[in-house]
Parts: structure tokens; sequence; C-alpha cells
């Protein structure tokens, strides 16, 4: 099969990584269109998350594997019935651009091992190992660049199927001999998959996801910065994240948060300092990130909508998953709640998209939003007529966002008091104020 192919791909690897060390231990610099790739990060403030894969098959999570010690032979039998049938790359991209995203996320290997792209380095993939036969990556990857849509790519560092991966503190119940490890052989074959992507699918970004695996043995070395020194080369603008829950290493390009806004932790999973890097959170529209057939406790637009203003008012993007489903569409309730978004979005997407975290920190009554000489209050829980604004800047004049109604306000030393005709109620009463 493909095994012989990989051993020569594997060769090559291992030449191109002994030259990878030297150059990784320089101070990492980004180059000057990765510079502009954070910009344009920076500029969409709202992105789609997709997480599929095998285990949409048995929808009940992306962490069914594990959860019931699912023997990794047996699990690999479901690539000979996976089908999705009703996957429409522009149906998908169509909808997504719709909600007034900027990028999809989608796992090209989740910690089950399967590839969901054509790889040379396995024939665990979907191009190979299912009926269906098609790389979703590549219909993907042409759609995005048809209408318009960035493309992040998810990929797993740990690997619940592969014997030459070092186990970690999960995946310990799949039937693998730890025996078997080969750290060199399976960092290898991670580098050719990342190269694959990399050159074949374009994305503007790569999302990795797994080095907790290994948090109780912290002598372990993932030996990022060769890899990531790998990545640049072949990319220069290529943005590299992960979701390691720690301040960004050296050679990573944006800083990410699970299930929390930046400096919050309910989750448990973002204690981490914010650094100065584009910051971006991921939540679920549901409880999970995999398809799962019982949960249909989707949160409201109304609150998804607020977490998307939240995070911008946080100098952050929000990355808002949805699990597809096995026979390739995208739950109802899911697209429900991206129209709700992008019903919003296209009214008020201007005091989103584009703007910075504002002159004023977040408050209990909401946040703001800047772009250039116009900030943008985010009225998100107020239960009276006025509201005092410790800001320093001089306004000039104080609107109703978006029907330019004028709203009174009185400045001083100590900062602006807006009075409002009544108790806001809408889902985020916006005042646009015009800065001196």
């Amino acid at each position: 099969m493909k095994e012989h192919i990989f051993r020569k791909i594997y060769g090559l690897a291992a030449v191109l990584l002994l030259t990878l060390p030297l150059r990784a231990q320089q101070a990492y610099v980004p180059a000057p269109e990765n510079l502009e790739a954070r910009e344009a990060f920076q500029n969409d403030r709202f992105g789609v998350f997709l997480h599929w894969g095998l285990y949409s098959m048995l929808a009940q999570g992306e962490w069914f594997m594990n959860a019931f010690d699912i023997d990794a032979q047996e699990y690999a039998k479901l690539a000979s019935g996976f089908c999705p049938s009703r996957f429409d790359a522009a149906s998908w991209v169509s909808a997504i651009k719709a909600s007034g995203a900027g990028y999809l996320c989608i796992t090209s290997r989740h910690h089950d091992g399967f590839s969901m792209f054509g790889t040379e380095a396995s024939d665990y993939n979907i191009v190979d190992a299912t009926p269906f036969g098609r790389d979703i990556m590549q219909e993907l990857s042409d759609e995005c660049h048809r209408q318009g849509l960035a493309l992040h790519i998810y990929y797993s560092h740990l690997d619940w199927s592969r014997e030459d991966y070092p186990q970690g503190r999960t995946g310990h119940g799949t039937g693998r001999d730890a025996s078997k490890a080969d750290w060199p052989h399976y960092y290898a074959f991670m580098n050719v998959q990342l190269r694959e992507l990399i050159t074949k699918y374009d994305p503007r970004a790569i999302w990795f996801d797994g080095i907790w695996d290994h948090d109780e043995d912290p002598d372990f070395d993932w030996q990022l910065e060769e890899q990531y020194a790998m990545m640049h080369t072949l990319k220069p603008a290529l943005l590299i994240g992960n979701n390691h829950h720690q301040t960004p290493y050296s050679g990573e390009d944006f800083q990410m948060f699970e299930r929390d806004l930046p400096g919050e932790n309910t989750a448990g999973l973002s204690g981490q300092q914010i650094s100065p890097l584009p910051l971006e959170t991921c939540n679920t529209m549901n409880g999970m990130w995999g398809y799962k057939i019982r949960d249909q406790d989707y949160k409201s637009g109304e609150e998804l909508i607020r977490h998307i203003v939240e995070a911008a008012g946080r100098g952050a993007n929000l990355l808002l998953n949805m699990g597809p489903q096995p026979n390739g569409e995208l739950p109802a309730l899911g697209l429900d709640r991206l129209r709700q978004i992008g019903a919003w979005m296209q009214v008020n997407g201007e005091t989103i998209r584009g703007t910075r975290a504002g002159d004023i920190p977040p408050h209990p009554w909401g946040v703001t939003t800047r772009k250039g000489n116009k900030l943008y209050v985010h009225i998100l829980k107020l239960q009276e007529k006025g509201l005092f604004l410790p800001l320093e800047a001089k306004v000039r004049k104080a609107v109703d966002f978006p029907d330019g109604r004028p709203v009174r306000f009185r400045q001083d030393r100590e900062g602006v008091v807006l009075y409002l005709d009544e108790v806001p109620s809408a889902v985020d009463h916006i005042i646009e104020l015009e800065l001196k």
C-alpha cells in the first residue's frame, strides 16, 4: 500500500529535520506576510469550527473511542461504512459565509487518528479507506477560495490508533502495544502530513491540539519549534496556533482559549496569561464538539450573538463549533443559529468586523469595540436609562447604531454619561461615539 511510499518520504523528512534545530533555536521573527495574515485574522472576528470524522458515525461525540475504550482495529472498521453522501462543500461554505464568519476551521485528523484528507503517509484516510473516496479537504479548500472564505485546518498532535505514538494520559484502552512507541517515526509522519496540508490545501492557519496529553510528563519534547520552523519555511504567511492551554510558545502566531473568553477560566482550561498575539476563543453551539445525536441543547441565537460581541470587546475572535452529521449535512439547529447570527451581522457587523477592543474594558453592562475614530458601545445588560463611561477621549457626537438617532450625552473630567430614552431591551443595544 502506501507504507513503502512513506518510508521514502520519512527518509527525506528525517534529512530535512536534521537541518531545522539550529534554525529553530533562533528567535522567531514573523515575516511581513505573516503580520498581514494576523491583521486579516483579527479583522474577521468570527469563524466557524467543524469537528467531523469517523466518530460522527457513532453520534456520541469525538471522544467516544477514548471514553469507552474502543479497540483501534475495531474502530477502524467504521471507515468501510463511511459514505457521507450529502456532503456538499458549496452549501457548507455558503451557509458559513452568510453567517458573517470570515473563516472556517475543520478537523483534518482528530485524536482517533483518521485523516479526513488524501494523504500519502497512511491508507487510513477518507480517500483510500472509505467507499466515499473523495478528498473533502480539497473540495472545501477549493470552495473556500472560490467564495472568499479563509480556511483553517485543525490537526491533532496525539493519536489513539497509531502504535508509534508515545502514549500519554489518554487512549490507554484502544489495544495498542505501548512498547512499539517510536517518536522519531511518528514525528516524521506528522511532518509529512503537515507538509501535505500546507502545500495541497493552502490554509491560512493550522490549529493544533493535543500536546496536553503529555502534561504529566513535562520532560516530553514535542519538538514544536523545529516543526513550526518547517511549516513557516513552507509558507511564511501561515498562522500557527496551539490549544495547549498555556502562554504561547515561540513560533506561534495567535493565542487560543477553550470554552472561555480571554481573562476568564470557568471551564478550567484558560488560566494562561493573555499575550499580545491575536486572540481567539473557541466554544460550542451545544455541549459537544463532534456530532452527538442526543445533544439538541443548542444555545439561543441571542446568546451566541452576545458571545461574539463579548469576544470582540476583549480583542478576540469567536470560533463557534458545530458537529456535521455522518451523512455530510450540517445540523438543522446549527444552520438555524448561523442564519440568526447572519441576519444580525448583516445589520451590525460593521461594529464587529475590522474592530479592535475598545477604549473601555469590559463591564457587567457590556463591552466596547473601536474602528478608527468610532467607538461602539455594546450594551448587553443594563437596567436603567443612563450609562457612565470612564472615557478620556473627547466625544464629538453620539448616535444609536444603526439608525443614527442622536443620543444625549454629557462629558466632564470623569468621563461620559449617556442618556437613553428607555432601558435597552435589544440583544445588543449599540451606541456609536465619534471621537475627536
